[in-house]
């Protein structure tokens, strides 16, 4: 369908929350910004080469991406966000943050949706709506998935290769949080003794650099707003927030737009040749479907990690002086579907840098994670629930999801693992390991997965929409999570790998 105009004499300012934050009002003149807004009535007069709907990590790479391939261009960015501008980065670079205040500060129903709660197969899934979406408050954990994992992907290790370098460029990927640290070195140690002589160090998205000539390293934990600044300093690109996408326009087989509605319920179209969907795994199909996009595979073959918890505890006095802490990862030796991580000690307190009096501890205690990999389903699905429309007139969302028997199989074989893992480090467990409730892993993906079949896969092998011209997914929603590895590294090089794409294309 044709894109048509909307004008507006007297355009507003972004959205803010008013003072009793349940009526949305339009900010004063001298509403300060932190990052550089754009109108949303200015947007929906602009014709844009690349339209980006959702800010979290693989929009943001996607816009950086872009940007860096357009710097010389003259076209057009724009990227919309549902939420606010609540942080400039990372909750934990705040000087502010303890742990309480920063489990406190996204446990509110202002930003942090939890959509699980009306899922009783699904009962820890949640959705942050800010710009930045969870990258403010994820765990910065980012190893790659591994070559033998990528033999059911339409793209291989090799080919990706590229982009894991440029995504872990750009997120500081790590491995040296606990260099130097005696607990770390004995843990590590113990491991490899014990036949775990794949035990490393864990991969984190952590800036440790100091800052020198000239160059600021001020963020120490990754978010997208490193991914927006850099962008920020190639180009210019619009940007709105507090901006929900209701429906994708297509005109003639190809993408033409989005239409959006604001808090005060006004509605705008935006015209864009190419239009990037990154709302997550979630929201991404959910628009999809209520836009009539067809593909027998959007929404379905949700997968996530069955990942289990345990609490160990070690006596101080068996680690070094300098005891530092723990960040290492242990896969399996004979399994490349699970994967051991572990942070300590007092992972509440300890683990995450902080501006508080960190007292001697006689004992440590450490927290470890064991992720397995799930078998895809057809029938673990989202799907559109008529009479449920939220106030922008989009149907809520339904999940329908079990872990089948090959996935029982492999999470009896999790705690037996984790449990080795741990007797093998000399800790003790303070309880039994217990499996996390689907949701709480914040893993899901798959729903808008990539694949070279249209009646398996809802893209292509470039994040494409089958059958659509200009219409690309670029979040968690088009991994096909083959592995154990957490995929938020895996989101950002494919999301890079896309923009690279359209950017190639434009230019053909």
């Amino acid at each position: 369908m044709p894109i048509s105009r909307q004008t507006d004499p007297e355009p507003l300012n972004p959205f803010i929350l008013s003072p009793t934050r349940r009526q949305w009002v339009p900010p004063g003149p001298l509403q300060p910004e932190w990052l550089p807004m754009t109108p949303i009535e200015k947007m929906a007069q602009t014709d844009y080469d690349a339209l980006i709907v959702g800010s979290g990590a693989g929009g943001s790479a996607v816009l950086w991406r872009l940007s860096e391939q357009w710097a010389a261009s003259g076209k057009r960015i724009g990227i919309i966000e549902s939420g606010p501008l609540l942080l400039p980065t990372h909750g934990r670079n705040l000087p502010t943050m303890d742990q309480e205040r920063f489990v406190r500060f996204f446990d509110n129903p202002l930003h942090t949706e939890y959509i699980g709660k009306q899922w009783p197969e699904y009962p820890g899934a949640k959705i942050i709506r800010a710009l930045g979406g969870r990258t403010l408050q994820w765990n910065l954990v980012s190893p790659r998935l591994s070559p033998v994992q990528f033999k059911s992907w339409p793209i291989s290790y090799r080919e990706m290769v590229r982009y894991y370098l440029l995504a872990e460029e750009m997120m500081s990927v790590t491995t040296d949080y606990a260099k130097g640290s005696s607990i770390q070195q004995t843990l590590l140690k113990r491991l490899r003794a014990q036949g775990l002589a794949d035990a490393q160090a864990l991969p984190l998205s952590a800036d440790l650099q100091a800052s020198q000539f000239g160059i600021i390293h001020s963020n120490v934990f990754t978010s997208s707003i490193n991914f927006f600044a850099a962008a920020l300093n190639i180009r210019p690109f619009d940007l709105a927030v507090h901006v929900r996408a209701n429906q994708v326009l297509i005109d003639k087989g190809r993408a033409a737009g989005v239409k959006v509605m604001t808090p005060d319920r006004k509605s705008y179209t935006i015209a864009a040749k190419t239009v990037i969907l990154s709302a997550g795994t979630w929201e991404t199909p959910r628009l999809l479907l209520h836009s009539g996009i067809p593909g027998k595979a959007i929404g379905h073959y949700l997968v996530n990690h069955p990942k289990l918890i345990a609490i160990a505890r070690g006596s101080r006095d068996q680690f070094g002086e300098v005891s530092g802490v723990a960040s290492l990862m242990v896969p399996h030796p004979e399994n490349s579907r699970i994967l051991v991580t572990g942070i300590g000690p007092d992972p509440e307190q300890y683990y995450w840098y902080a501006y508080e009096e960190k007292p001697y501890l006689n004992e440590l205690r450490f927290r470890f994670y064991c992720q397995g990999t799930m078998e895809p389903q057809f029938d673990n699905h989202v799907y559109l629930v008529p009479g449920t429309e939220d106030e922008y007139g989009v149907p809520r969302l339904q999940v329908k999801f079990t872990y089948g028997n090959e996935d029982r199989v492999t999470i009896g074989k999790q705690f037996k693992f984790l449990e080795k893992a741990v007797a093998s480090m000399g800790l003790e467990l303070e309880s039994a390991p217990r499996l996390l409730p689907p949701g709480e892993d914040n893993h899901e993906c798959g729903t808008c997965r990539m694949g070279v079949d249209p009646d398996t896969s809802a893209t292509d092998a470039f994040g494409r929409i089958h059958g659509i011209s200009g219409l690309f997914v670029a979040d968690n929603s088009v991994v096909r999570l083959s592995g154990p590895a957490h995929p938020t590294l895996t989101t950002v090089a494919l999301a890079i790998r896309t923009a690279d794409y359209i950017s190639g294309q434009a230019q053909s």
